[in-house]
C-alpha cells in the first residue's frame, strides 16, 4: 500500500529531524490556515529515539525540547502556542513537571489542560502536544 501525503491546499504536514521522528501513521505536526496543530511529544532523544534517562523532570524537559523543535519547524514560535495539553502518567507528578514547564515558556502561559492517563506510548511518563498561531 503506497504512502500519501495530504494534498488538500490548506493542509501542509511539518517535518523535524529536530524531533523524533513520528512512530505511527501520523505527522509531527499539521498546518491548516492560520494554526499548528502539533502532535503529542514524548520525551525520545531525537538521534537515538531512546527514552531520555532519569524521570518525570528529564522526561518533562526532553518532551517540551521535542515541542518547540516541531513549532520552529512549523513556522511558529513557543509565544505563539495557544493551547497545550499535558498527559500525565501519574497526577503524582504534576507539580515536578508544572515547574519544568513554567521554566520553559517563562512567561507565557497559554491555556492548558494537564489530565492523566492509564498508559503513554512507550510507557513514558508524560506527553505534550500544542496548538499555535502561524500569524
Amino acid at each position: 500500500m503506497a504512502s500519501t501525503v495530504s494534498t488538500h491546499a490548506s493542509l501542509t504536514p511539518v517535518s523535524t529531524t529536530q524531533a523524533p521522528a513520528a512512530i505511527g501513521p501520523y505527522s509531527q505536526g499539521i498546518k491548516a490556515g492560520e494554526l499548528l496543530f502539533c502532535s503529542g511529544c514524548i520525551p525520545l532523544d531525537p538521534a537515538s529515539m531512546q527514552i531520555v534517562p532519569g524521570g518525570v523532570v528529564e522526561q518533562t524537559e526532553q518532551a517540551l525540547k521535542n515541542l518547540k523543535a516541531v513549532v520552529e519547524a512549523g513556522g511558529s514560535e513557543l509565544g505563539k502556542v495557544a493551547k497545550t495539553t499535558v498527559f500525565l502518567k501519574s497526577m503524582d507528578d504534576f507539580v515536578a513537571v508544572n515547574g519544568v514547564y513554567a521554566k520553559f515558556f517563562g512567561n507565557h502561559t497559554p491555556a492548558r489542560s494537564a489530565v492523566e492517563v492509564a498508559r503513554l506510548p512507550k510507557d513514558v511518563l508524560v506527553e505534550i502536544e500544542c496548538i499555535a498561531s502561524l500569524k
